[in-house]
């Protein structure tokens, strides 16, 4: 089907949602744009951790992908928002069934 997910999962330190949030999306907008992922969602679990999924065309795009320095201080406030960083889990697409509504 060529995509390839990568699942990543995370407990954030209290009070400091917000900073992970407002970097992960500007990581994420980079990944996007300079390294040819086909985008992420982050969500919040029942229990609090931080849940995010990223689509790539497959595994060799994502291990080439290498971001500018400018996006080292965003990384860096990523990286002090989170207390425990669970390791990352690929998977590979087998029926895809999702879509997304319209706008009205």
């Amino acid at each position: 089907m060529g995509i390839t997910i990568f699942f990543y999962r995370w407990k954030i330190k209290p009070g400091y949602e917000k900073q992970f949030e407002e970097n992960w999306a500007l990581v994420t907008k980079a990944i996007r744009e300079q390294c040819g992922s086909y985008g992420s969602r982050l969500h919040v679990a029942e229990n609090g951790d931080y849940v995010g999924y990223a689509q790539w065309p497959d595994v060799e795009t994502r291990e080439r992908c290498e971001l500018d320095s400018s996006l080292s201080t965003a990384r860096g406030l990523m990286r002090d928002a989170i207390e425990y960083s669970y390791p990352d889990e690929r998977f590979e697409v087998k029926i895809d069934l999702l879509s997304l509504p319209l706008p009205e």
